[in-house]
């Protein structure tokens, strides 16, 4: 094991809070293996930990990341959540294949999954937005965190009015997924693309409400006026 994981390791051990850790429990349907700690001290321990790594090669950085998600806490996936996007300016096309890895065998609940997707794998595609390709592949996946991926790895460049497109095609491809945590997934990317697409959004809306689940639904419209979620919301078939 490398000396800054085991120090990272002995660092959440003894924050560790079993009262926090059972009530971490109640955020998710799945069994979830925590410390028990505030997220707010998990991110500062990543940070502290940051500044002894960040010197390193990003081909040594990414296994450390790796080996910190094999111990299957949450804490410690927060870790990578913080580290990966620093690489964002080393960033290589090839990379993409390490973190549909990552998602695939260690993402096991929505706070892992979008703490990667939201900023490691986001910035990402800002940066090799032709892997749009690969995160429609995802929506394909049986795995339903390679689902949700696909759609909430687009959820920073979406609010920026970025990938109106390719969000509204991810969606279209998840729009009838049972999965409720993929359709809150796409609905949340849909709703930071009405930030500064309203219009198109609600077109989208109104074009595929019929098939679109209530779950998804709701999400979409949450930040249009009142008028337009009233219509959105509407049984008028």
């Amino acid at each position: 094991m490398d000396p800054v994981v085991e120090e990272i390791r002995q660092e959440f051990a003894a924050h560790a809070d079993p009262e926090i850790c059972e009530r971490s429990q109640r955020f998710f349907k799945e069994e979830v293996r925590c410390y028990g700690m505030k997220t707010a001290t998990a991110v500062a321990i990543a940070k502290k930990y940051w500044k002894e790594v960040k010197s390193r090669e990003k081909q040594e950085i990414f296994p450390l990341c790796e080996e910190l998600y094999r111990s299957g806490m949450m804490e410690e996936a927060f870790v990578v959540s913080e580290w990966a996007p620093r690489l964002a300016d080393r960033y290589e096309p090839d990379d993409i294949s390490v973190f549909r890895h990552w998602i695939e065998t260690y993402i096991t609940n929505w706070a892992t999954c979008d703490g990667l997707c939201n900023h490691a794998v986001g910035d990402f595609i800002v940066r090799y937005p032709e892997h749009i390709e690969e995160l429609k592949r995802w929506t394909q996946s049986e795995n339903r965190w390679m689902r949700r991926a696909a759609a909430v790895s687009l959820i920073v460049p979406a609010k920026r009015g970025e990938f109106l497109d390719e969000s509204l095609a991810i969606a279209d491809l998840l729009l009838t997924d049972t999965d409720d945590l993929v359709q809150k997934g796409y609905g949340w990317l849909l709703k930071e693309a009405s930030r500064k697409h309203t219009d198109e959004v609600f077109s989208y809306v109104m074009a595929n409400k019929r098939d679109m689940p209530r779950t998804a639904l709701r999400y979409v419209i949450e930040l249009m006026p009142k008028d337009l979620k009233a219509e959105a919301m509407k049984k008028d078939w």
